[in-house]
């Protein structure tokens, strides 16, 4: 954990310093600035479409009673891209345009989806003592109980849970 968070944190700005530098070299300073900016503008219009779209999609999967893990998956790349290419740089904003580009996504959405569905993507759907956790509720043999500090509704019980 420490290793990718020095990673990212190091490493990351120093290859998008060098990148910046090389292209400058090539195509000159103001070029740079001026491509930067205008990969800036088009990935936020990419960005602000595709975001729409899986909104969209994902309230259509749900007032219809389909499950909307695929675009959820896919709101959660959308965001990743928003955040890679909030930062200036070209291999960030690289990799944002493509996590933004459909097919691409899809690509790298198959192995997210795949872990969510064998229940190993990460702390919120891990294995714990006493059954897995889904949001505040702990999932046993023997039901479901609520560890966020609130009393669950039981059936048959007219108490609902407040916020």
């Amino acid at each position: 954990m420490f290793f990718l968070v020095v990673l990212l944190l190091v490493v990351a700005p120093l290859v998008e310093l060098y990148v910046i530098i090389q292209v400058a070299h090539v195509i000159g300073g103001w070029n740079t600035i001026g491509l930067l900016l205008i990969m800036g503008m088009v990935g936020g219009w990419l960005l602000k479409q595709q975001g729409l779209s899986v909104l969209r999609r994902i309230s259509e999967s749900v007032q219809s009673g389909r499950s909307p893990d695929k675009h959820l998956v896919d709101g959660l790349l959308i965001l990743i891209a928003g955040a890679l290419m909030l930062a200036p740089g070209f291999v960030g904003d690289v990799i944002g345009f493509l996590l933004l580009i459909p097919p691409t996504r899809a690509i790298v959405r198959a192995p997210i989806l795949k872990r969510f569905q064998e229940g190993r993507a990460g702390v919120f759907a891990g294995s714990t003592r006493g059954g897995r956790f889904v949001g505040t509720f702990r999932v046993g043999g023997s039901g479901v109980y609520d560890v966020s500090g609130r009393d669950a509704e039981r059936p048959g019980d007219d108490r609902r849970l407040e916020p």
